[in-house]
């Protein structure tokens, strides 16, 4: 399945094997860890090569999930996954709340301030801990945090943030 063929959302990314039966071992990167185990199907690949793999048995072990994949039954074949990302078909997601977003969503939006003025294209968002971050990458790369006092307003059809943000900052 190419990821063209589908609106899906990545969900996280296999890291490694776990173990010698098959089993990875998955960084999520949804909100909270076990978000993940609520789809029995994902996609794994990347880039334009995905496929859809049945998920026989995961659960969350320490900060990451541990899963065992239909058709995964060794080491060698949990190994040949590692960097693979982890997607699930956009359909399936919960609807969000008025005021939240998918990241997935977010990304490649043009970011513009009160003025006008174009600071450049979400490229990624990162999580602090505190709260998230745009990354915005324009002539030079900017940090805004994803908070009510400099984000003013998110339009997904007019694909655009509106930021309380100076060129200069």
């Amino acid at each position: 399945m190419g990821r063209n063929d589908a609106r899906q959302v990545v969900m996280g990314r296999i890291n490694a094997p776990f173990g010698i039966k098959g089993w990875v071992k998955i960084q999520p990167f949804t909100e909270t860890l076990d978000a993940l185990l609520d789809y029995p199907a994902w996609q794994i690949g990347k880039g334009s090569q995905w496929r859809d793999v049945d998920v026989e048995e995961a659960s969350v072990h320490g900060d990451f999930i541990v899963a065992k994949l239909i058709g995964c039954n060794d080491r060698d074949a949990a190994l040949a996954l590692r960097g693979q990302e982890i997607a699930v078909n956009r359909e399936e997601l919960p609807d969000t709340e008025e005021g939240e977003y998918y990241w997935e969503d977010l990304v490649g939006l043009a970011v513009v301030n009160r003025e006008g003025q174009e600071l450049g294209k979400v490229s990624k968002l990162l999580e602090t801990g505190a709260n998230d971050v745009l990354v915005v990458k324009g002539e030079k790369e900017i940090l805004i945090p994803f908070v009510e006092a400099y984000v003013l307003k998110v339009d997904l059809a007019q694909g655009r943030i509106e930021v309380d943000w100076g060129l200069d900052y």
